[in-house]
């Protein structure tokens, strides 16, 4: 397996791993103790790493939610509480989740290892949300927490190559959210308005900025050797597989 497979093969196993926190009741339930909507909580979660910033960095790090509903998110986060308060807090609780949910995970010893080598190797030049988040101190050192942390850092480094990837084939995120597998229900959730684009001469740039994000993420994933990059995307198998039960 080479690092730019290694990429492509761990993608949609971080995304369901982070999905899963996401998703769960509990942080679904404590995340309305912040009096915060669920649009406004997704939107300051994921930025507030970036401290006191406008609007419109914001918009500019997440890329691929419409501008005005980040300023929507943003600000309305900024009436009750700091965003970076509410990153802080996310954090903690993705922590509380890794030690739940990833803690028992009999190879967890080893997902540290190999995930641990992976992000320290990430170049963070112009990944500045992986560089936020990265910066953040974990505040349990317990191994299932350090673990969601790492895979959170692993996931937020995909997502900001797959920007610089999509920005350098000529497409803007919308276009490549109309050009994905949602289509204009991917647009709609992310806030985008129509008219849309008509996907189908968007479709093969897409392609090509997929095998180039693969490529800039394989980068880091040359930490590993071919055996360990084979082991590391099994283990993420494994754990999906573990959390979907």
């Amino acid at each position: 397996m080479t690092p730019e497979q290694a990429a492509a093969n761990t993608k949609a196993g971080l995304a369901a791993i982070v999905g899963a926190f996401a998703e769960s009741p509990q942080t679904l339930r404590r995340a309305r103790l912040l009096g915060l909507s669920g649009w406004a909580y997704h939107v300051s979660a994921r930025a507030g790493a970036l401290g006191e910033v406008r609007p419109e960095t914001v918009a500019a790090a997440l890329a691929f939610i419409a501008p005005e509903a980040v300023t929507d998110g943003w600000e309305a986060t900024a009436k009750t509480s700091a965003p970076v308060e509410v990153a802080t807090w996310h954090l903690h609780e993705l922590c509380a989740w890794g030690g739940e949910q990833l803690g028992p995970y009999p190879r967890i010893a080893r997902l540290l290892e190999l995930a641990g080598r992976v992000v320290d190797a990430v170049d963070a030049a112009g990944l500045t949300l992986f560089a936020a988040w990265r910066a953040m101190p974990v505040p349990d050192p317990a191994p299932g927490a350090r673990a969601a942390v790492l895979l959170h850092l692993l996931h937020e480094h995909r997502q900001g190559v797959h920007v610089m990837a999509v920005r350098a084939s000529g497409l803007t995120p919308l276009e490549a959210i109309i050009a994905g597998p949602d289509g204009e229900t991917g647009a709609v959730a992310f806030g985008w308005q129509p008219p849309y684009p008509p996907a189908g001469p968007l479709v093969r740039r897409l392609m090509w900025a997929e095998a180039v994000a693969n490529s800039m993420a394989g980068q880091a994933y040359a930490a590993l050797d071919r055996s360990e990059r084979v082991e590391f995307a099994g283990l993420l198998e494994s754990l999906g597989h573990r959390l979907a039960r």
